[in-house]
C-alpha cells in the first residue's frame, strides 16, 4: 500500500513539473544576465524591420524595430506549443540614440520575465511607438530558426564561411528573398518585402562540408566498386571449377557409356 501511495506521489510530482505549476524556470530574467555584453555591437543602422546576426557559437544577436508595448519572444516545440526563449544582453534604443540596458529597463518601468511558454519583455512607460529592442540568443549549429516576432522585413547574416547554395545542405524559407555577401565575405539573406510567414529558416553549412562530403562519396564509390569487381572474380573463379569439374565428369560418364569392345 506504501509503495502505492509513493508511485501515485511521484507521478503527481512529475505531472506538476513537467506542467509548469510548481513555476519551476519562471520569473524575471537576472540583471546579470540582461546586462551582459553581446558578443559584438548590435546593428542598430540596419534598415531592416529585423536585423539577425548569427554568431560562429550558433547564438544570434537580433535588433528589431517594434511599435508595440510588449513582445513575447518563444520557440514552436513541434507539437503544438512554445517555450520561452533565453534572452542575455537584452538593450533598448529610443529614437534619439539613446541605448539602456535590462536593468535599467526594468528601472524605468519595464521588465523581462519567463513564463511557462514564452519570455515577456514589456517597454518602459515613457517608449515610444518606434523603439529598437536587441538581444541575444542561442541557436542550432547550421540551423538558424525564428518566429517573426515583428512585421515587417527581415536579414539574416551567417557567420563567415557559411553556404547555402548546395540544395542539400542549404536552405532558405520562405522565399522571396535575396542573398548577397558584405565586405566580410559573409552571407546575408534578405527579405527585402515584408514577411508574411510565421517562421524564417536558414539551413547552412561550412564551405569545406562539400569537400569532406565529396571525399566520403568518393571512398563508398570506389569501396563500391572494389566489392564489385572481387565479386566478380569470385563468379569467374567458381565458374572456372565448375567447368573443370563438369570436364572430368562428362570425360568420366563416356567412357562408362562406350560399348563394349568385340571379344
Amino acid at each position: 500500500m506504501n509503495r502505492r501511495l509513493l508511485l501515485a506521489a511521484g507521478c503527481l510530482a512529475l505531472l506538476a513539473v513537467t506542467s509548469g505549476c510548481l513555476g519551476i524556470g519562471t520569473g524575471p530574467v537576472g540583471e546579470e544576465t540582461l546586462d551582459s555584453d553581446p558578443a559584438e555591437p548590435y546593428e542598430w543602422e540596419s534598415n531592416r524591420t529585423a536585423h539577425i546576426t548569427v554568431q560562429e557559437n550558433t547564438q544570434f544577436r537580433a535588433v528589431m524595430e517594434i511599435n508595440q508595448s510588449t513582445i513575447d519572444l518563444f520557440r514552436r516545440d513541434g507539437l503544438g506549443g512554445s517555450n520561452p526563449l533565453s534572452v542575455e544582453a537584452v538593450r533598448y534604443r529610443y529614437p534619439d540614440g539613446t541605448v539602456i540596458t535590462g536593468s535599467e529597463l526594468r528601472e524605468r518601468g519595464g521588465e523581462v520575465r519567463e513564463t511557462r511558454d514564452e519570455t515577456v519583455v514589456e517597454l518602459p512607460p515613457d517608449a515610444p511607438e518606434n523603439g529598437t529592442l536587441a538581444f541575444t540568443s542561442g541557436g542550432t549549429p547550421k540551423r538558424f530558426t525564428l518566429p517573426t516576432y515583428v512585421d515587417g522585413t527581415y536579414e539574416v547574416v551567417l557567420p563567415a564561411d557559411r553556404e547555402i547554395e548546395f540544395p542539400i545542405f542549404g536552405q532558405v524559407s520562405p522565399g522571396n528573398h535575396e542573398v548577397v555577401r558584405d565586405d566580410r565575405g559573409r552571407v546575408r539573406i534578405v527579405w527585402a518585402e515584408p514577411v508574411t510567414a510565421d517562421t524564417i529558416s536558414v539551413r547552412y553549412y561550412l564551405g569545406r562540408d562539400l569537400y569532406i562530403f565529396a571525399g566520403v562519396l568518393g571512398a563508398i564509390v570506389l569501396v563500391g566498386i572494389g566489392g564489385l569487381l572481387y565479386r566478380r572474380r569470385q563468379i569467374e573463379r567458381l565458374r572456372k571449377r565448375r567447368l573443370e569439374v563438369g570436364g572430368d565428369t562428362d570425360t568420366d560418364t563416356d567412357t562408362d557409356d562406350d560399348p563394349p569392345g568385340p571379344g
